[in-house]
């Protein structure tokens, strides 16, 4: 893929873009996501919008001399009310699912009610107990319509007073014309009512929503639940040693905290004093505890397990690395997929195509001559019938249930159109160092006794080399105590000098060779020196526990993989050998891209894993890419999904659930297409009642989600 060239003009800064989010829920299908994309970037000062109908938020893109309040104004001005996003990019109080849940009982208590009533016209109550039946149908329905229409009266009328339609427009319009001609048939002693199909249509149509509101509340539930466990407060230590305790929100970065064993961290920051082991688990998903010492990062959530530790703050609030994890989820979801796309046209049709068809009833039957009532009845019914509620569900609810079940299983997708993409890759290139293998040196301390681990402990925890924080890791967990070291220096290139008793001690760089692994290539090492005694530390790079596992997964998804590192030679050959993969060593980023560019020449959709800053440019240019939570802040960037704890596994399971989505999203078209196909035609010939046509239409939007929250089952799997 060609870089495209970027001319700069000479003394013409431009200043740097911003972005707002704003909740909207007015956004009720595909069509109102194309409305906002495609006419916002219209006005002055707005360069792009980005709607996420799943989340119901839309980011706008703006010069920062537009304010909130222009931003907000501009989407009122395209018929949608809209706020800001709270700090906490997950804080959600189910509003939405609570109204809808609300709407749906009151529906489904006035439904079994009118249909009770129904059941003893359609069984041929005559005369007076027909009208009676009537007028009690009516005194349950109207109220009931009144209040569990709003959420479609209110979108259809919000859209009308701005000159534009969704799909709430017709279908309000086919419960009022339907209530209306219910009430007409009441009043004048007329044999049908359609009390029952108003109520009904409202109730499934409502059942669909809320199904939709509570898919959105789980899809988040496990990152709230994440961010719920983040410190709510720190104890900030004052230059005179006192301590005050200060709200999450109010913590800056610079300050210094004193972080009390089993104490939650508030905020991400770094290790100044003390040692420590901290429990990562709702970062990483990994239960064992990590070692924590002076220069070591740590992050907001972590629990500190064993001492006390005094962390200065680097990141707060909404910039801590947990809260970056929830932004990049509450985005994930509604995408420009091909999908989607046709969504979108097919959702802006809908409104001018199914008056136009509802019309053409009406006077096609009037011609006929079988007069006003009758062919308002088809009218009504050809609304009822053709709201497209399946066609604007086919691909966000698959999109959600999936993501939803994918981050149950430690892979958060950042983007829905990464599904698309993860679908249609059929070859795997993976980096090495950091992705195939951990990338943290292992130490093995098996010959060291009490003494030296003290000694190389107490060196160790006070630098921040990978070496000594890999030993650091090696020996807290066997409650190895630091030995009292004095003079304690660190020569940048050559290792730490102290003394231990009067003896001087170091662990310093090792001179010579050092043997090859068999299995996993050239082993770093340093010596631990005491007084005159050497002590040489190996140290490892493992592979991920189930590389081997998730490779052969990836193989019967008929994705082969192949290493692609810019590491040295004799490591990737010794991790080849071991997977049995072929490698490509010493790659340069200029050479990774070649190489995809080459298998895209070829045909070939490439996924490329890495971790990285040189896997960046790969990552983007790759058809699909997924890069691990402890890559670089630019590789997560580039990367459409990352994955988190140890194992690789996640990997293979995004291509196998990417394929089913896809596979769910066409049968959830193609259901669509047919019901269309077999219903327009039944409800212009007049054989479907408004009844038949709410029972009709709900039952199609609940056969795509029920459809769709099949997916779901693979996140347990």
């Amino acid at each position: 893929m060609n870089a495209p060239t970027l001319r700069l003009v000479e003394d013409a800064p431009v200043a740097p873009l911003a972005t707002t989010r704003f909740t909207v829920p007015g956004m009720k299908c595909a069509g109102c996501i194309a409305r906002i994309e495609r006419e916002l970037p219209k006005r002055p000062g707005i360069a792009a919008a980005r709607a996420n109908f799943s989340a119901k938020r839309v980011a706008i893109t703006h010069d920062p001399a537009l304010d909130e309040g222009a931003l907000a104004a501009a989407l009122l001005g395209l018929g949608f009310e809209a706020q800001t996003v709270a700090e906490a990019p997950l804080a959600d109080d189910g509003k939405e699912r609570k109204a809808l849940t609300r709407a749906l009982g009151v529906a489904g208590f006035g439904m079994m009610n009118v249909m009770l009533l129904s059941v003893s016209v359609w069984s041929g109550a005559d005369g007076a107990t027909r009208e009676l039946f009537h007028w009690l149908s009516a005194v349950i329905a109207l109220p009931v319509i009144a209040y569990a229409g709003q959420p479609f009266f209110a979108s259809a009328w919000m859209a009308l007073k701005h000159r534009r339609t969704n799909m709430d427009v017709p279908i309000s319009i086919g419960v009022i014309l339907a209530t209306c001609l219910s009430l007409y048939e009441t009043v004048t002693g007329g044999r049908h009512a359609f009390f029952d199909s108003a109520v009904m249509l409202l109730f499934f149509l409502l059942a669909g929503r809320a199904l939709d509101a509570a898919m959105r509340d789980r899809t988040r539930a496990g990152i709230g639940a994440l961010l719920g466990r983040m410190g709510k407060s720190a104890s900030v230590l004052a230059p005179d040693g006192s301590t005050r305790r200060v709200a999450a929100r109010d913590l800056r970065p610079g300050m210094l905290v004193l972080v009390a064993a089993g104490e939650a961290l508030a905020a991400d920051g770094e290790v100044v004093e003390g040692t420590s082991a901290l429990d990562n688990a709702m970062l990483t998903g990994e239960s064992a505890p990590v070692a924590a010492g002076p220069g070591a990062p740590v992050h907001a959530g972590a629990i500190n397990l064993a001492a006390p530790l005094t962390v200065r703050l680097t990141h707060v609030a909404e910039d801590t690395a947990l809260a970056e994890i929830a932004r990049l989820m509450d985005e994930a979801g509604q995408s420009r997929s091909t999908y989607v796309r046709i969504a979108d046209r097919a959702s802006r049709l809908y409104a001018p195509v199914v008056h136009s068809l509802a019309a053409l009833a009406f006077a096609g039957w009037m011609i006929a001559g079988a007069g006003w009532h009758t062919s308002l009845t088809i009218a009504i019914a050809v609304l009822i019938i053709t709201c497209p509620c399946a066609m604007g569900l086919a691909v966000p609810a698959a999109q959600v249930v999936a993501s939803g079940a994918l981050l149950r299983r430690g892979l958060l997708v950042k983007d829905g159109s990464a599904l698309e993409r993860l679908a249609e890759c059929d070859v795997a290139l993976f980096d090495k160092t950091g992705t195939l293998t951990l990338g943290e040196p292992r130490a093995d301390i098996g010959g060291l006794d009490a003494e030296a681990k003290s000694i190389a402990l107490g060196l160790a925890q006070t630098s921040r080399h990978p070496l000594s924080r890999g030993l650091v890791a090696a020996l807290l967990p066997e409650g190895v105590v630091p030995a009292r070291l004095d003079d304690i220096r660190e020569t940048g290139g050559e290792g730490l000098t102290g003394r231990w008793n009067g003896l001087p001690v170091a662990l310093e760089k090792l001179e010579g060779a050092v043997p090859e692994g068999a299995a996993e290539g050239p082993l770093l090492a340093t010596c631990l020196r005491i007084g005159n005694t050497r002590h040489i530390i190996r140290f490892h790079d493992p592979l991920r526990p189930d590389a081997a596992v998730a490779l052969a997964a990836l193989s019967r998804e008929g994705l082969p993989a192949s290493i692609l590192s810019g590491d040295r030679a004799g490591p990737v050959r010794a991790i080849a050998a071991a997977l049995g993969l072929a490698a490509e060593a010493e790659a340069t980023p200029q050479t990774k891209l070649a190489a995809l560019e080459a298998l895209k020449a070829q045909g070939h959709r490439p996924l490329m894993v890495g971790d990285g800053l040189n896997d960046g440019p790969a990552l983007a240019a790759a058809h699909a890419s997924i890069a691990p939570g402890t890559a670089s802040d630019a590789s997560q960037q580039a990367a459409d999904a990352v994955f988190i704890g140890e194992g690789l596994m996640p990997v293979a399971l995004a291509v196998r659930i990417a394929r089913r989505t896809m596979r769910i999203v066409r049968e959830n078209f193609g259901f669509s297409i047919i019901y269309n196909l077999l219903a327009v035609p039944l409800a212009l010939m007049g054989l479907v009642t408004p009844l038949l046509a709410a029972l009709a239409m709900s039952v199609s939007s609940l056969v795509v989600v029920a459809n769709s929250l099949r997916l779901a089952r693979e996140g347990r799997a």
